[in-house]
């Protein structure tokens, strides 16, 4: 009997012995799949997609920071990964750190071949910046933010946990359970939550986790899915369907909640992959009509890496040396595409058409 005041060392190991595959989770599956089949093939065609990468992992952590009540604004971010200044707001650092952190997993993951609780562990290491690891000491509860109520109280005990972790591992690598790759991703992301195996940085971590898995088993190429903006917007209903997975048993609604975050994110990304083109694409015509002499590909590519730019990037880019780039820089801002702003000791020149598309 489930009791939120006690740690859950009951929590039943993987695979389930119900029947996750309903009629509704069934008809939720194709169309969560057709939606993100079709931004895998859109990503895929991309020419700079590390560019698209780089932008979209950016709102990502945002976004799934915002969930833990790390609030940044999309101007203190941009401007702090521009600049890559030390001495920057512990929030921004810790948005930044989500970054760094996914990407590690990234790398990992794909040389390794498998998903593994070290690698796990690794991330959220990375993302807190510290070395704590699993916890070995009780005491950790989820309580009603309102009310201040336990809700939820993980497993204790580092052996419990970690033999917990272990069959994750051996669930998320294994195929010898026959489930579609997305209602296993539901299930692995609760597991996980439910798990709780660090004394911070659980939410985050899972979150990336999702994407990870998603391009381990080969449904995106790159990671350009983010499911956090989806949650921010049904926060109540994420963390209740959660619960009542544990206190109920009821699966369905929580597959259903994680099918529709794919498919609603998935369209989401769609519409802002196909806007930032298109923005890419008038901006080179422009160029290439009222600045024809300092137009190249490789600039444009440079001034939408991110929303702001600064004389440097152009320079390590390649593309010409500092005083040219700094002129360059300087005749895109007289034509309206940048805004030349002082910060600090440094300039910035924000691309202010891209930087309107990820704010909105």
């Amino acid at each position: 009997m489930f009791d939120p005041d006690k740690p859950y060392n009951d929590l039943p190991l993987l695979p389930q012995k119900q029947n996750l595959e309903t009629i509704r989770v069934l008809r939720k599956t194709v169309s969560a799949n057709k939606a993100l089949a079709e931004l895998k093939g859109l990503g895929d065609t991309i020419p700079n997609q590390s560019m698209l990468i780089n932008l979209l992992t950016l709102i990502e952590a945002k976004d799934s920071s915002e969930i833990e009540n790390i609030i940044t604004t999309h101007d203190e971010l941009f401007r702090a990964f521009s600049i890559q200044s030390r001495n920057i707001d512990p929030s921004l650092k810790e948005v930044l750190n989500y970054r760094e952190a996914f990407w590690a997993g990234y790398n990992m993951i794909s040389e390794k071949g498998l998903i593994t609780t070290n690698i796990i562990c690794k991330i959220q290491e990375l993302l807190l910046n510290n070395t704590t690891g699993i916890h070995s000491l009780p005491g950790t509860k989820l309580k009603n933010d309102r009310t201040g109520k336990t809700i939820y109280t993980p497993p204790e005990g580092e052996m419990v946990i970690r033999e917990k972790l272990g069959n994750l591992e051996h669930y998320i690598n294994s195929d010898a359970v026959e489930l579609d790759p997305l209602i296993k991703m539901a299930v692995i992301h609760y597991q996980f939550e439910a798990i709780h195996p660090y004394y911070d940085g659980n939410g985050r971590t899972g979150r990336m986790l999702n994407v990870l898995y998603l391009i381990y088993k080969k449904l995106l190429s790159l990671p350009v899915l983010y499911l956090s903006s989806y949650i921010i917007k049904n926060k109540g209903a994420y963390y209740n369907s959660l619960i009542e997975v544990t206190s109920k048993n009821e699966w369905e609604n929580w597959i259903l909640f994680m099918l529709e975050a794919v498919e609603q994110t998935s369209f989401d990304a769609i519409g802002r992959i196909r806007n930032i083109r298109s923005l890419m694409e008038r901006t080179s015509d422009q160029v290439k009509t009222e600045l024809p002499k300092i137009y190249s590909k490789e600039l444009i590519e440079v001034i939408f890496q991110q929303p702001y730019c600064k004389i440097s990037h152009v320079v390590e880019a390649g593309i010409v040396a500092r005083r040219v780039a700094s002129e360059y820089l300087k005749q895109l801002a007289e034509t309206g595409i940048l805004e030349r702003r002082k910060a600090g000791r440094d300039v910035l020149f924000i691309n202010k058409g891209l930087y309107s598309l990820l704010k909105n």
